[in-house]
């Protein structure tokens, strides 16, 4: 792996979700923000490299609708990692030369969907109702947004809440609420409050919740706080005992917390790719005993689908709907998906589980992110 062409301490809060920064930062998260140990089993021995023959042949279009092979569309799109697990096996793998894939690298908004699942467990065992409101977990939601909404709500992403996903914000509500998470550096002259106090000063919005899907981190943050109180436990702890764990995870993951110690489940895990491709098996066999099937079955439903169509994130999937964190694509795949690049892709029907993770230069890119369909598309069908 080559060495990094600048100085670590050229990297600060103020850079590390920037090129080329964030091509080192995006695997030493802890490095930049205080972060909790979630620990895997530690037990398996991990098999060396496998490369892409596999996969070799497969065309798609790709960026600009160009015909595009695999190897240099992983590259144009800046992914640092990419996994290909079949029936279970992992059959084609490729890093970036300023990768390594035994490193956790950042997931971003994937976390939100290993929290559904969490969320999922939780439920099987009688610790969490998703029927329940909100406030039976946090009563500190009383007067903000979330004071009548219930926990399905919260999971669907059908809250009306009076503020605005917008990453490349500077001075707005978006900076402010990065800097309650400890991701940005803070401001002396209006200091952000801590996590839980900054969720729950948001303002309710237009409408009522429950009514089209609105796409917030702030969400599944207190979404992780939900989980903590219903089941007594640090989320990190319950993580690691309830999914990572279970699923065999061979390297500990990793999540961020702010200065009181609250975890960012919206978007702060970090985790290998093989890692997360059993998180994504789980989900293809439909909870592997881990979590119930009815749960899996019902990220498939597609029974929030007008509130879908309703909703801001229509373009990505005109089909599709959301459920408990996870992407209904409405043709017979179930995805995960963060900024800068991070996918989990399971299409049942070939059995396969795709991981990419990136460290691409823009937050979101709408193109990009239809041209990554169409590899992930081709390779399931390879």
């Amino acid at each position: 792996m080559p060495e990094i062409t600048f100085d670590r301490a050229d990297v600060t809060l103020a850079n590390w979700r920037s090129v080329p920064y964030s091509r080192w930062s995006f695997e030493h998260v802890s490095e930049i923000v205080p972060s909790a140990i979630i620990p895997g089993t530690r037990g398996r021995e991990s098999t060396g490299p496998i490369g892409l023959d596999a996969l070799s042949g497969i065309s798609f279009a790709g960026v600009k609708d160009a015909a595009s092979s695999l190897r240099d569309f992983l590259t144009e799109c800046e992914t640092d990692e990419l996994v290909v697990m079949k029936n279970g096996r992992v059959i084609a793998d490729w890093s970036a030369p300023h990768s390594d894939p035994s490193r956790p690298h950042i997931i971003f908004s994937v976390s939100k969907s290993l929290t559904g699942l969490l969320a999922g467990i939780l439920a099987d065992e009688g610790l969490l109702s998703f029927e329940a409101p909100l406030s039976r977990y946090v009563p500190e939601v009383a007067g903000s947004a979330y004071a009548d909404a219930t926990v399905q709500q919260l999971f669907d992403m059908e809250i009306s809440v009076d503020f605005v996903e917008s990453y490349l914000d500077t001075s707005g509500g978006f900076e402010r609420y990065r800097r309650s998470t400890g991701w940005n550096p803070e401001k002396p002259g209006d200091p952000a409050p801590d996590l839980t106090r900054f969720i729950c000063g948001i303002g309710k919005g237009a409408g009522s919740h429950g009514e089209r899907h609105a796409y917030r981190s702030p969400n599944t943050d207190l979404a992780g706080i939900v989980l903590e109180r219903a089941a007594g436990g640090r989320f990190a702890s319950l993580m690691s005992d309830h999914l990572w764990k279970a699923v065999g995870a061979n390297s500990d993951a990793m999540v961020t917390v702010d200065r009181i110690g609250t975890a960012r489940a919206a978007g702060g895990i970090s985790a290998t790719a093989r890692d997360l491709a059993l998180v994504g098996d789980l989900v293809r066999t439909r909870g592997a005993g881990i979590v119930s099937a009815d749960f899996i079955a019902d990220l498939w439903s597609g029974k929030r689908r007008e509130a879908w169509k309703n909703g801001d994130q229509l373009e990505l999937f005109p089909e599709g709907s959301y459920r408990n964190y996870w992407y209904e694509t409405g043709a017979g795949e179930l995805a995960a998906i963060g900024i800068h690049g991070q996918w989990i892709w399971i299409q049942p029907e070939s059995e396969t589980v795709v991981v990419k993770l990136s460290s691409q230069r823009l937050p979101v890119d709408p193109a990009l992110d239809q041209a990554i369909v169409r590899m992930m598309r081709a390779i399931c069908g390879s």
